[in-house]
């Protein structure tokens, strides 16, 4: 008599817990879509505001309400999908994610902001990143940390698991009026803390932390990685004038291609890639956020 007491109780008591696991649930998406909808707002404004005081406060803001919005248990699976003014990349294993963007300075260059968000499956823990560039006076031969980022907006993880683990960032970078950067880092974790840069890219006698490339503003640049040949392909960037080769800002496309291909962990720089069994597709994967909200107003216009 007391079992069938006992189990009549927990029968009766399940849907109860089920429905309070979905409530709880449902004010959890709650939360996360009024963050999300605030954070739309914010990154339009600090895309394109003509202000630059406006656009540094909604930073501040959009900073701010991002934190508060990451703090919500398992919100790693949350995609904030309708967020267009920001990079949200997650590792193919899904062990962590990456939300990167830039501000626009008066002067037309860049300042770089994002945090590592580990997939804990509960509380939050994240690496803020900390823009060092202007700092960073050698970054291709820079080890860093994570207050000490080569600052980047992300569109491509890679991950390598030979010998030691690690995973290459593909990112653009921005410059200034003249030129843009793109870049190639790597991202590894030494007792579960984040270092940026690692001794692996072995190319013209020499051996880098982290590639970087400067062209004209002008043009547009390959950079992508083909997972099936396990390679880096790029385009080669050449100055208009051999006289202009110390001027990285007038560098750009030559059409040719080259590339890091991946071999016991290592990248090796290999010249004269043969484009034709390689997909070519120029920034495939970075959308501009200026180019983004250009979009949106069309969209919009064209649906009136």
């Amino acid at each position: 008599m007391k079992f069938l007491l006992i189990t009549c109780f927990v029968l009766a008591a399940t849907p109860m817990f089920i429905f309070a696991q979905h409530s709880d649930e449902n004010v959890r998406i709650k939360k996360l879509h009024l963050y999300e909808d605030s954070l739309v707002t914010l990154g339009k404004k600090f895309v394109n505001d003509e202000n630059d005081m406006e656009r540094k406060n909604a930073n501040y803001a959009f900073v701010r309400t991002l934190v508060s919005a990451l703090k919500i248990p398992n919100s790693f699976i949350y995609p904030f999908d309708s967020l267009k003014s920001v990079s949200i990349i997650n590792s193919p294993d899904n062990r962590f994610r990456i939300i990167s963007w830039h501000i626009t300075n008066l002067d037309g260059s860049y300042r770089f902001y994002g945090t590592i968000q580990l997939n804990t499956g509960g509380n939050l823990k994240m690496y803020p990143l900390e823009d060092y560039s202007p700092l960073l006076k050698n970054p291709e031969d820079s080890v860093t940390d994570n207050r000490k980022w080569f600052g980047a907006q992300y569109y491509k993880i890679v991950p390598v698991y030979s010998p030691k683990p690690y995973y290459i960032l593909i990112g653009w970078k921005g410059n200034t009026v003249e030129s843009t950067k793109k870049v190639i880092d790597v991202l590894s974790f030494n007792e579960g803390k984040p270092e940026l840069g690692m001794h692996v890219f072995d190319g013209n006698g020499k051996t880098r932390d982290r590639i970087v490339f400067e062209y004209t503003r002008q043009a547009s640049m390959l950079l992508k990685y083909v997972p099936e040949q396990n390679l880096i392909v790029f385009d080669h960037l050449a100055p208009p004038d051999p006289k202009l080769k110390d001027k990285r800002s007038t560098y750009g496309p030559d059409l040719t291609y080259d590339g890091y291909k991946l071999k016991n962990g290592r990248w090796t720089y290999i010249e004269n890639i043969d484009m034709r069994n390689v997909p070519e597709s120029r920034d495939e994967e970075y959308v501009d956020p200026k180019k983004q909200a250009a979009i949106d107003k069309a969209s919009v216009k064209g649906n009136h």
